[in-house]
C-alpha cells in the first residue's frame, strides 16, 4: 500500500526522552515527505508544533491542535471547536481553593496566572513562553465576546486532580472531554472533537482525493485509539497505554528507540 498521508500524535509518540526530533526521526521525515504529506496532530498548542515542522521542513503542511480543537491548513483555519465560555468558567470556579494550575488556551494564546512549577514545566517541554494574566482577567477578557478556549489545562497534585475530574464528569460530561493525559495532568477540550474528526476534516477540505485506507497514523494515548481506528494502518508506539497496544495495526519500537522513524522505514521503501 501506497500511504499519502501521515498522521502522528508528538509527545509519547513523535519525540524521544528529550522531548527532542531524533535524528533518525528528521532524517525518515526529510526522506518520505516529497512523496507523503505529515500531519502533526498533538493536544499542543499550534506554536508548540511549529518548531517541530520546522526542523523537518514541513511548515507549510496543516497540523491538527488541540487534539482536533483546531485544523490549520497554515493561517487557514479549517475547523475550529471551543470549549464554551460559560464552562471555561466552572472549570475554573472548580479549581478555586486548590492548588491547581489552569492554562486556558486558544489558538496561538496561552494565559497563566503565574509562572510557577506546572508553567515552567509546559513551557521547557513545549518551547513556547506563556502570557502572565489572572484566570478573574482572562474570564474578563473572554466574556467580553464569550470567547472560549481550545483547551484548558489543569495541573497538580494528584489527589485533587482527581477530584476535580470527578466534578467535571458529573457536572459537564455532556459537554466536555475530560482527559487525564498523567495523574498530575488533566486536559479538557469539547467532546465534539477527536483526531479522528479532524482528520476528517482535513479529508473533506483538503485531501479531497485520498480515502482513509491511504493514511498511516502513529499514537500512544487514549486520545489517539480512535485515529489509529479509522486509517489504513494505525501503528502504536511500544510505550502505548495497554488499550493502544490492543487495537493497533501494528507495533513499532518505543518513543525513546525513535519508533516511528523504524515504522517508517518499514513502510515507506
Amino acid at each position: 500500500m501506497s500511504y499519502k498521508l501521515l498522521c502522528t500524535d508528538i509527545d509519547g509518540t513523535l519525540l524521544n526522552a528529550e522531548r527532542e526530533l531524533a535524528p533518525e526521526t528528521i532524517s525518515e521525515f526529510l526522506r518520505i515527505k516529497n512523496g507523503c504529506d505529515i500531519i502533526l496532530a498533538s493536544s499542543r498548542m499550534p506554536d508548540a508544533m511549529r518548531h517541530l515542522q520546522r526542523d523537518v521542513d514541513i511548515l507549510d503542511s496543516p497540523m491538527i491542535a488541540y487534539n482536533g480543537g483546531l485544523v490549520l491548513d497554515g493561517i487557514k483555519v479549517l475547523s475550529s471547536t471551543e470549549v464554551g465560555f460559560q464552562e471555561v468558567k466552572k472549570i475554573v470556579e472548580f479549581s478555586l481553593g486548590t492548588e491547581i494550575h489552569v492554562s486556558i488556551y486558544n489558538n496561538d494564546e496561552w494565559f497563566v496566572p503565574g509562572m510557577d512549577y506546572w508553567a515552567n514545566r509546559e513551557a521547557s517541554n513545549t518551547k513556547v513562553t506563556p502570557s502572565i494574566q489572572s484566570l478573574d482577567d482572562t474570564l474578563g477578557l473572554y466574556s467580553q465576546t464569550n470567547k472560549g478556549a481550545h483547551k484548558v489545562m489543569c495541573m497538580g497534585p494528584s489527589e485533587q486532580i482527581s477530584v476535580l475530574y470527578n466534578n467535571l464528569i458529573q457536572y459537564l460530561n455532556d459537554d466536555l472531554h475530560v482527559y487525564k493525559s498523567k495523574d498530575t495532568y488533566l486536559e479538557i477540550a469539547s467532546k465534539r472533537i477527536s483526531k479522528k474528526s479532524a482528520i476528517a476534516t482535513l479529508l473533506e477540505n483538503k485531501y479531497k482525493e485520498l480515502d482513509w485506507h491511504q493514511i498511516i497514523a502513529f499514537g500512544d494515548n487514549y486520545n489517539d485509539i480512535e485515529m489509529l481506528e479509522a486509517v489504513g494502518v494505525g501503528v502504536a508506539v511500544g510505550n502505548a497505554k495497554d488499550e493502544v497496544l490492543a487495537i493497533a495495526n501494528d507495533i513499532t519500537a518505543t518513543n525513546k528507540e525513535h519508533g516511528v522513524a523504524l515504522s517508517m522505514a518499514k513502510y515507506f521503501i
